[in-house]
C-alpha cells in the first residue's frame, strides 16, 4: 500500500452549504442579511470620510491650503466625486474584487494568486512584485492604526460645534471609545455586523438627507458632477490641485479594507451595498458640503456638521461617533485577516488566532495584533490631538496600498484571464497614473506626518521579510539534521536491536515526509523504544481559504504495510484551524495499518532553540530580530488542539 487519499465522508462536511430546495424567499433573506452585515463591517471607513475630507482640503492649517473660491470649490467637489468613482468603483469594486482567492480578497490574496498563476514564479519580476505586495500589506497595518484614531477623533470633535466649552473632553472621550472598541474585538465581526448594520443604514440615510438639504440651497453645485471641472481644476490650477490631492485621497480611505473584508460577505453583497446606498450617500454629502462652502466660506471650519440643522447636531455627533467606531471595525477586521493569512503563508510566525464564528468563514480574532493596534491608536490620538493633524499622516498609507493593489491586479489578470497585453496596458496606465498622482501629492506631507505610516510600513515589512528569510534558513538546517525519513524507517527494520516496540500510539508532528522528526530520532536513539503504531503527521497549509474534506487527508505507508509506521499529510486552508485529534479520528484503520488509540495517543513535538551564530546567512541585527519575533509564536500544542497531558516536547538548538 502506498500513498492514498481518504475516501469521501458519507455525510456532508462541516461548513458545506446545501442549496437543495431552499426557497427563493430564504435566498433573498440571506442576501439581504449579507448586505446589512457588510454595511456594518465593511463600509464604516469609507462611509465616514465625508466627516473630515472637505474640512481637510480647505483647512487653513494645511501647509499648502486651497483658497476658497467658486472655481476651487467646484473643482474640489468634482475631483472628490471622480476620485471615488475611479479608485473605489472602478479599481476595487469592478476590477480588483474579481481577483479573489476562492472568495478571499486583499493584498495577501493577490500575492497567492501571483504565486499560482505566474508562468515564471521565480523570475525577478515575480519576486519583485511579491516583495512590493508584502510592503503594501505592511502599509495596510499602518492604515489600521491611523483609521481608528482619525475616525473616532473627527466624530467626537463635533462636540466643539455643538458646544465649544466641551473642547477639553474630546481627547478623553475618544480614548475611552477606542479602548472599549478594542476590548470588544474578541466577540467577532458577525456580532458586530448584525449590531452595526442597521446603524450604518441610518447613518447613510442621514448623510444623504443632509447633503440634499445643502444641494437645494445651492443647486448649481450639481454641475460639479461633470468631469470637466475636475480636469479643469487639475490642468488649470495644477499648483493648487496637486497639493489638494493629498487631502482628496481621504475620500477613498477604506477601499483596501473593503477588498480585504470581501471574504466575510462576498463580492455581490458588497457591490450592491456600495452602488445602491453607500456611494450615492457619500456623493450627496460632498455635493452638499460644497454648496454650503459656496454659501459662506467660513463654513470650511466644519462643513459636515454645519450642514446639519441646529436641532439635530448633537444626535448627529452621536450617530457619527457610532459610525466611526464601525469605520475602525472595518480596518481592524481587515488587519486580523491580513495577519492570519500572512502567518499561514510564512511571512509571520504562527500566531494565536481565534475563530469567532462557527458558521462564517474568515472571521478571526488575533490577540497580539489587537493589543498592538490599541497601543498604537491611543499613541497617535494623544500625539497628534486633532483629526486635521492626523489627516496629514493618513494619505501615504492609503495611496501606497492602492497603487500596489492596482499594479498587482493587472499583473495577475494578465496570466489568470489571459487578457491581451494591449488591453491590459490600455486599462492599467490611466488607473496607475491616477494612483501615482495621489501618491506623489502625499509625498509633499512627509515632513508634516506622512512619515508615520511609512515608518510603520517599513517596520512591518522588515519583520515579515526577516521572518520569511529566517524561516527558510532554519528549515534548511533542520532538514539537514533530521535526515531522510525513508532511510530512517529502513534502518529501523534492519536493526531490530535499535529500538524495541512498546504498546500504544505515538504521533510525531513534522514539517513533511522527506525528513525524520527530531523527536522521533531522539526517542529511538536515546530511549531505544518505538510505539506499536507510529504516525508521522505533517500539517500543510495550502494557499486557499479552505480545503474540501475529501482532499484534506493523504496517507502514505512509507513503503511498508506491516511496520506500523505511517505518514499522514493533513491539508488545511489558511483560514482554518488545524485540529489534530479530529484528523486522527477520521483516518481509515486499513490505511494506518490497524486502528489507532486516539484517546490514549501520545503526541511528540520538536522544538528549536534559536541562537545567533557566525554563519553569513543574515546580518546580525536581522538574526536578533528573527529570534525576538519567534518569541511571539503561538503555543504549538494549543494551535494544533493537542491534549496537554499527553504531549511531550523534545528540544534542540540551531545557530543562524
Amino acid at each position: 500500500m502506498s500513498e492514498r487519499q481518504q475516501p469521501d465522508p458519507p455525510d456532508e462536511a462541516p461548513g458545506a452549504r446545501s442549496l437543495g430546495t431552499t426557497s427563493p424567499n430564504v435566498h433573498d433573506t440571506v442576501r439581504l442579511a449579507l448586505v446589512v452585515g457588510a454595511l456594518g463591517v465593511v463600509f464604516g471607513d469609507i462611509g465616514t470620510s465625508p466627516i473630515y475630507t472637505m474640512q481637510t482640503v480647505f483647512s487653513p492649517s494645511d501647509p499648502h491650503p486651497v483658497p476658497v473660491s467658486t472655481e476651487n470649490v467646484f473643482g474640489v467637489v468634482s475631483l472628490v466625486f471622480w476620485s471615488v468613482m475611479t479608485i473605489v468603483t472602478v479599481t476595487y469594486v469592478l476590477l480588483a474584487m474579481r481577483a479573489d482567492n476562492q472568495g478571499e480578497g486583499g493584498i495577501m490574496a493577490l500575492i497567492t494568486l501571483l504565486r499560482r498563476h505566474s508562468p515564471r514564479p521565480g523570475t525577478r519580476t515575480a519576486v519583485l512584485l511579491a516583495g512590493i505586495g508584502i510592503f503594501g500589506a505592511a502599509l495596510f497595518f499602518g492604515d489600521s492604526m491611523i483609521t481608528p484614531a482619525i475616525s473616532v477623533l473627527s466624530a467626537v470633535e463635533g462636540l466643539r460645534v455643538v458646544q465649544p466649552s466641551l473642547h477639553e473632553l474630546v481627547l478623553p472621550i475618544t480614548a475611552v471609545i477606542i479602548l472599549v472598541l478594542f476590548l470588544l474585538q474578541r466577540r467577532g465581526s458577525a456580532t458586530v455586523g448584525r449590531l452595526f448594520g442597521p446603524v450604518m443604514i441610518i447613518w447613510f440615510l442621514a448623510v444623504a438627507a443632509c447633503g440634499v438639504k445643502g444641494i437645494f440651497a445651492h443647486p448649481d453645485i450639481l454641475r460639479a458632477l461633470s468631469p470637466t471641472y475636475a480636469v479643469g481644476f487639475l490642468v488649470g490650477r495644477l499648483d493648487v490641485a496637486f497639493f489638494a490631492l493629498a487631502a482628496v485621497v481621504l475620500a477613498v480611505t477604506g477601499a483596501e479594507a473593503l477588498y480585504a473584508d470581501m471574504g466575510h460577505f462576498g463580492r455581490r453583497s458588497i457591490t450592491r451595498a456600495w452602488l445602491v446606498l453607500v456611494f450615492p450617500a457619500c456623493a450627496l454629502s460632498y455635493l452638499g458640503q460644497g454648496a454650503l462652502i459656496l454659501d459662506d466660506p467660513a463654513h470650511i471650519a466644519s462643513p459636515f456638521f454645519l450642514l446639519v440643522p441646529d436641532w439635530a447636531r448633537l444626535p448627529m455627533v452621536l450617530l457619527a461617533t457610532a459610525a466611526t467606531v464601525i469605520a475602525s471595525q472595518a480596518v481592524i477586521t481587515g488587519a486580523f485577516s491580513l495577519a492570519s493569512q500572512a502567518a499561514e503563508l510564512g511571512y509571520l510566525p504562527r500566531l494565536r488566532i481565534l475563530h469567532t464564528s462557527e458558521s462564517a468563514i474568515g472571521q478571526v480574532y488575533v490577540p497580539w495584533v489587537n493589543w498592538i493596534l490599541l497601543v498604537a491608536v491611543l499613541t497617535l490620538v494623544f500625539a497628534f490631538r486633532s483629526s486635521t493633524a492626523l489627516a496629514f499622516t493618513y494619505g501615504m498609507a492609503v495611496t501606497g496600498t492602492i497603487a500596489i493593489t492596482t499594479l498587482m491586479f493587472f499583473y495577475v489578470g494578465r496570466w489568470r484571464w489571459n487578457v491581451p497585453q494591449w488591453l491590459l496596458v490600455l486599462g492599467a496606465i490611466p488607473l496607475l497614473v491616477v494612483d501615482l498622482l495621489f501618491l506623489s501629492a502625499n509625498g509633499t506631507k512627509l515632513l508634516h506626518g506622512a512619515w508615520v505610516p511609512l515608518l510603520i510600513g517599513l517596520a512591518a515589512f522588515t519583520v515579515m521579510t526577516t521572518w520569511q528569510r529566517g524561516r527558510e534558513i532554519v528549515t534548511a538546517e533542520r532538514q539537514r539534521r533530521e535526515g531522510s525519513l525513508r532511510e530512517f524507517v529502513e534502518r529501523l527494520r534492519q536493526d531490530g536491536v535499535l529500538a524495541r516496540r512498546v504498546p500504544g500510539t505515538a504521533v510525531f508532528l513534522n514539517r513533511g515526509k522527506e525528513t525524520a522528526p527530531l523527536a522521533m530520532r531522539a526517542n529511538v536513539e536515546h530511549n531505544h523504544v518505538r510505539h506499536e503504531h507510529v504516525l508521522i503527521l505533517s500539517i500543510d497549509t495550502e494557499p486557499v481559504p479552505r480545503v474540501p474534506a475529501h482532499r484534506q487527508i493523504v496517507v502514505d505507508d512509507l513503503g511498508y504495510a506491516d511496520d506500523g509506521i505511517t505518514h499522514v499529510s493533513a491539508r488545511f486552508g489558511y483560514m482554518e484551524s488545524p485540529d489534530v485529534p479530529e484528523v486522527l479520528r477520521r483516518l481509515d484503520p486499513i490505511a494506518t495499518e490497524g486502528p489507532l488509540q486516539v484517546e490514549e495517543a501520545s503526541y511528540f513535538l520538536s522544538t528549536i532553540e534559536l541562537r545567533p551564530g557566525d554563519r553569513p546567512t543574515m546580518p546580525r541585527w536581522r538574526k536578533r530580530l528573527f529570534i525576538t519575533t519567534s518569541h511571539i509564536t503561538a503555543d504549538a500544542a494549543e494551535h494544533f488542539c493537542l491534549p496537554r497531558d499527553r504531549t511531550v516536547i523534545m528540544g534542540s538548538h540551531i545557530e543562524l
